[in-house]
């Protein structure tokens, strides 16, 4: 049986019913989703897990006898990476010995040799003050007729001889004096300079083994056994993995209430939606990417294209989730952040330096053992140091 126009109509009424009330509930609902939850919140498909990438490279040059570290392994700060052949650093470094020792007994030398010219000096003084007291008796005696003219005048001129010979050696205990004057034999320059080279030596020696400045796990390692290496040759990578965070690049027109220290969420590719890591917005970039790119835009050029730009926002992830879901540099995530917080300076930043990545002391002590090293030769070269006496008081 046919259904009459107005059953048509009642039934198209009725369906368009249906539609306006599913469309006016969807829009209800996205409002309501809109207003109570993603008003707050600011989405971004376009951000990555990043973290400190600490690149380690020679110090010292050599070539490479043993590798010790390969990629994906954990290494602990102070682990020796590579090894390099130390034989011209140990070589040098007893060269360098060797001119230490020689500096401290050319040092000791000079202090003797001032003590044997100031005895020279007080000699010459002593002749030369006995010959006064002989030219002062011949001058009474030749007034009395007891001494001739002639012992008088040779007298006078033996008295200016020794005078001479005087000056002489009292220049000569003066050019040795300006070489040791205001100094001991511990402290003499010569000495200095000599315990300078060896502390230079000595730290070749030591840095021919590569050391890893923190914890981490090795990444990109680009040496292999036999390859010569120079100073800032780049030698492997240390990637710590338990302090990343995210690097989230928001829309310009979408940070206006964007600031540090709001909650944010973080989904990321390898785990799905099954995890979902917390984090703290840290920090702002203080430019957008494309003012730190190799070639930065100049729209001064007259070839203007205004194009909305991103901002770098730094999200701190938690130690505690990235222990129980270990995470990797690079992996990409969708991070929200909720902005519904107090809206403090955006210049303001809760970034802290004080994970163990960002401070290293394994090259602390390297300088230190040099010194106690250098030390020692100058004390055991130091032959008859206590003899060095002061000043020579009849160099006056």
């Amino acid at each position: 049986m046919a259904l009459s126009r107005k059953s048509i109509r009642s039934r198209r009424e009725f369906l368009l019913k249906i539609v306006v009330a599913a469309v006016l509930a969807g829009a209800l609902i996205a409002f309501s989703r809109w207003y109570f939850y993603d008003r707050d919140w600011v989405t971004t498909d376009n951000a990555f897990i990043t973290g400190n990438i600490i690149p380690v490279q020679a110090d010292a040059t050599g070539v490479v006898a043993a590798v010790l570290a390969e990629e994906t392994q954990l290494v602990k700060k102070g682990d020796v990476l590579v090894r390099l052949d130390g034989q011209r650093a140990r070589a040098a470094l007893a060269q360098a010995e060797a001119e230490l020792g020689r500096a401290v007994r050319a040092v000791g030398a000079l202090y003797a040799q001032r003590r044997q010219v100031c005895q020279k000096v007080i000699s010459r003084a002593a002749l030369r003050d006995r010959t006064r007291h002989d030219l002062a008796r011949y001058r009474e005696a030749t007034l009395s007729g007891a001494a001739s003219r002639q012992v008088l005048q040779n007298t006078e001129d033996q008295l200016a001889a020794l005078e001479a010979d005087l000056r002489e050696a009292q220049a000569e205990y003066q050019s040795v004096e300006a070489r040791v004057v205001g100094v001991t034999r511990m402290n003499h320059p010569d000495i200095e300079a000599a315990k300078a080279r060896y502390n230079d030596a000595y730290v070749e020696f030591v840095r021919q083994n590569i050391r890893a400045p923190a914890t981490g796990y090795v990444a990109k390692r680009s040496v292999q056994v036999g390859k010569r290496v120079r100073p800032g040759d780049a030698i492997l990578n240390i990637v710590p993995l338990d302090h990343l965070w995210v690097e989230a690049n928001l829309w310009e027109n979408r940070m206006a209430r964007v600031r540090p220290g709001q909650p944010a969420t973080i989904k990321v590719d390898l785990y799905g939606s099954e995890h979902i890591y917390h984090g703290e917005v840290a920090g702002l970039v203080p430019g957008s990417g494309a003012v730190f790119a190799a070639l930065p835009p100049d729209n001064a050029t007259g070839n203007f294209i205004r194009i909305v730009q991103r901002i770098p926002v730094r999200i701190a992830l938690r130690a505690d989730e990235l222990e129980k879901q270990p995470l990797r540099p690079g992996l990409s995530t969708v991070a929200s952040i909720n902005v519904s917080g107090p809206l403090q300076s955006p210049n303001h930043s809760i970034v802290k330096t004080t994970t163990n990545e960002y401070l290293t002391d394994v090259y602390d002590r390297d300088l230190a053992d040099a010194k106690a090293r250098a030390d020692k030769i100058v004390k055991d070269n130091a032959i008859g140091a206590s003899n060095d006496g002061a000043a020579c008081t009849a160099a006056e």
